[in-house]
């Protein structure tokens, strides 16, 4: 194999196998030149939540509204900020849509933990980690990207990431910046049989979100496959490991109710189980049949979930990487099979990046013309959007 690799990919299917060049010499220095090659696609990333910010800020302005507090302490920044200040419910009370279990603990714990060294308030931490790992998660984004497609797919992967309908949402008091971090170098360390690591990102991505069973799917399955082909210790330890946060988790909130349904107890507390798509299908059917002037909010969700649809399904056409299907697969099945609530699946949906992959490679052979105007026309959606779901939605993001 070549030590190194176009800035493009070549046409046919997205090969599994491609990666950039890889200097040799001491760790940093492959760290500080995968940060250079990562440069322009975290400044588009960058360059679009400043976009839709700013946009938002003159919005809201208009409306009398601060920015600050719907940005770092409403929604589920206040249930995330309330387990880092009082911690968790011992008990799971009759009270529906109000036992904070349903929380995953590793963004709390950070952000307690990071609070205790920094000044401030626990709320503009909050906010300071979500920012934080959004760029890291970016650079993930760039590095599966480029690992997959080449340098311009890469960038273009990252910047379409930046400018889907909720982005905004990345740049919150919220988890999924952090989940798509740990989603994204996991999927680049399964990409690079990096067992271990692959192991520990998806520990750290079951602990943050209860869609970090995808991730550990991913890593699982592609961990035991790879033992057709060789025996490898680290392989298999890693299909053993990666489910380990996910069910830790589960497990603690099992011993702390006194019942071994205790974590599912708690969804249906928040009228979240799976149904098979029953709810899914339901709302799509009053949505598009019997509401004669649905909400724009909701549309945006459905089409984000439809189009999700159809991108998973060019994605297996396009042959991507086993791993990266596992986990779109996995959190497509989470998102559209839940019979819980219906706003907050586009949200959902976020940490989904390989399923952009398909329209970056598209456009990185496309005219400059056509990029730019698709590029245009999905930082100004995003920006309208974000400021919608925001100053005129009523409900959580």
């Amino acid at each position: 194999m070549s030590s190194t690799a176009p800035d493009t990919a070549p046409s046919g299917h997205i090969p599994g196998t491609r990666r950039p060049p890889v200097p040799s010499g001491i760790p940093s220095r492959a760290l500080l030149d995968g940060l250079r090659r990562a440069a322009p696609a975290l400044a588009a990333f960058v360059s679009v939540h400043l976009a839709g910010l700013l946009f938002l800020a003159v919005w809201a302005h208009r409306r009398g509204h601060g920015v600050w507090p719907m940005l770092a302490t409403e929604w589920d920044s206040r249930w995330y900020l309330g387990i880092a200040e009082h911690g968790y419910a011992h008990e799971l009370g009759a009270a529906f849509d109000h036992n904070n279990l349903a929380f995953f603990p590793l963004y709390p714990l950070l952000v307690k933990a990071v609070a205790v060294v920094t000044p401030g308030s626990r709320a503009g931490t909050g906010l300071g980690i979500a920012v934080l790992a959004s760029l890291v998660a970016a650079w993930g984004v760039f590095a599966v990207g480029e690992r997959l497609a080449g340098r311009q797919a890469g960038i273009l992967l990252t910047t379409l990431w930046a400018a889907l309908p909720v982005s905004l949402v990345q740049w919150m008091g919220y988890t999924e910046s952090l989940f798509t971090l740990f989603a994204a170098w996991t999927l680049y360390a399964v990409l690079d049989e990096h067992w271990l690591w692959a192991a520990a990102g998806a520990c750290l991505a079951g602990l943050t979100r209860p869609t970090g069973i995808a991730v550990a799917a991913a890593v699982s399955v592609a961990a035991l496959l790879s033992l057709r082909r060789r025996f490898s210790g680290r392989a298999l330890a890693a299909a053993l490991l990666a489910p380990v946060g996910w069910c830790g988790y589960l497990g603690w909130v099992g011993l702390r109710l006194g019942r071994w349904d205790g974590y599912f107890a708690v969804q249906r507390m928040w009228h979240n189980e799976l149904d098979g798509g029953h709810e899914t299908l339901r709302r799509l059917r009053q949505l598009f049949g019997q509401v004669s002037r649905p909400e724009l909010f909701l549309i945006v969700v459905t089409l984000t979930m439809l189009v999700s649809v159809v991108l998973f399904a060019l994605s297996v056409w396009d042959r991507q990487p086993l791993p990266l299907l596992v986990f779109t697969g996995v959190l497509l099945v989470i998102v559209l099979c839940s019979g819980g609530v219906y706003f907050p699946r586009a949200r959902f949906l976020l940490p989904g990046f390989p399923l952009l992959l398909p329209v970056a490679v598209h456009l990185s052979r496309a005219s400059h013309r056509y990029r730019a105007l698709v590029l245009a026309a999905a930082v100004a959606g995003s920006a309208y959007c974000g400021a919608y779901m925001l100053l005129v939605w009523p409900s959580a993001p």
